[in-house]
């Protein structure tokens, strides 16, 4: 959906596969994690945690947005305890995506 609004897209199958691209990066790769929560292997919130505690300044602050089936105010909760920047339920609505990509990019450029 993100390629039809010229946006670059790179998928991981699950958590492990996603911290491991994203520690093998270099500055500038990715601006944004869109992070399903329910994965094998690892899970979203064990995978946003592992990103967080990155020794690179710059991995340990790419946003992360959850994507997931739980969406109530206990499960958003715990995905913003987790360090990510936002939460999307499912299904996806792509409106509501591309405002969530807006918000943190303007947040970002306030930084």
């Amino acid at each position: 959906m993100l390629n039809m609004f010229g946006i670059t897209t790179e998928r991981a199958e699950n958590g492990r596969v996603c911290v491991d691209k994203i520690n093998a990066s270099t500055e500038g790769s990715y601006e944004l994690i869109f992070m399903d929560v329910q994965m094998p292997e690892m899970n979203g919130l064990d995978a946003t945690r592992a990103i967080r505690k990155s020794e690179k300044p710059w991995v340990a602050s790419i946003p992360i947005v959850a994507m997931t089936a739980d969406a109530f105010s206990e499960n958003v909760t715990e995905c913003l305890n987790a360090g990510m920047n936002g939460h999307i339920a499912k299904p996806v609505d792509i409106k509501l995506v591309i405002r969530e990509i807006r918000r943190i990019r303007e947040g970002r450029k306030q930084s």
